[in-house]
């Protein structure tokens, strides 16, 4: 009976936790719609400020240059890593270390340095790595202004070059079940080559003039990268998290079927044991 009452514990048990994880995959559903909202939202605006930019640059007669364009021999490089703060999320935060660990061990002669968005990236990477700052509380008020700030920091480090790049390395939200590791290069900008069609070239014409509208817009543009990035991740937490606690409520119940089943055998041989000995008992008291 011992073992009886051992196996109703961990039925018992296992049910608790199916609660909880069945909870936790509701709480993140529910999450999951507003970040994907916002995200969706935000993607159509970066992306149009940096096609704004990298067309100022199309037209030859046009000398426009930006400090956060200025192409450096690669020395030092800062990685800003974005994680979550909390876990139970499957490989979300892993999948993000790995990426830069590898992004790293491609750079073995350069200065790295890690600005962490994220306890768990912050956690991951500060025994063995230069960390430049930790940004993990942006997360309690997220929002566009409290990004600006940390940005416009790596902004001006940037400028007095204490850094040659700067790359983002983060999960980019695809849907509730799937989420793509991105490296982005954020600084300095990269601009494409000037290009003509049938010796054709398109006239743009600016007001008040290009370099006025660059150096409003180039600033905006890389802090709503990075928010953007942010926000990307946000959703792609809450999109991983469901489906872990998802897969953990299902291994959970298939845990539980199995108990039970094997309960049911057990205290089945039981009774059968203890009705052997009654009639035992009976034989021998007729002897």
């Amino acid at each position: 009976m011992a073992n009886l009452k051992e196996i109703r514990g961990r039925i018992s048990s296992i049910s608790s936790t199916m609660q909880i994880t069945s909870a936790m995959k509701m709480v993140s559903a529910a999450k999951l719609k507003k970040a994907q909202d916002a995200i969706v939202m935000l993607r159509p605006y970066s992306e149009k400020l940096q096609e704004i930019i990298q067309n100022l640059n199309v037209t030859p007669e046009q000398d426009i240059s930006s400090p956060y364009m200025v192409s450096r021999e690669t020395k030092k490089i800062l990685y800003i890593t974005i994680s979550s703060n909390r876990g139970l999320a499957g490989a979300f935060n892993s999948s993000v270390v790995k990426e830069l660990n590898h992004r790293i061990a491609e750079n073995p002669n350069a200065d790295i340095q890690i600005l962490t968005v994220g306890k768990k990236a912050f956690d991951a990477v500060r025994k063995n790595r230069t960390v430049f700052d930790n940004q993990s509380a942006v997360y309690d008020f997220l929002n566009f202004e409290a990004v600006s700030k940390f940005v416009s920091n790596v902004m001006r480090n940037f400028k007095d070059e204490n850094f040659d790049k700067v790359y983002l390395v983060y999960n980019k939200f695809i849907n509730a079940a799937t989420q793509e590791v991105q490296t982005e290069q954020l600084l300095p900008i990269a601009m494409p080559e000037q290009q003509t069609n049938n010796n054709i070239v398109t006239e743009y014409v600016f007001e008040p003039n290009a370099e006025e509208i660059l150096n409003v817009l180039i600033p905006k543009s890389i802090k709503t990268q990075v928010y953007k990035a942010i926000l990307d991740s946000v959703a792609s937490e809450h999109g991983a998290r469901m489906t872990a606690m998802h897969k953990a409520t299902d291994n959970a119940q298939a845990l539980k079927n199995d108990l039970v089943i094997f309960y049911n055998k057990a205290r089945q041989a039981a009774i059968t044991n203890e009705i052997l000995e009654i009639v035992s008992g009976a034989e021998a008291l007729k002897s």
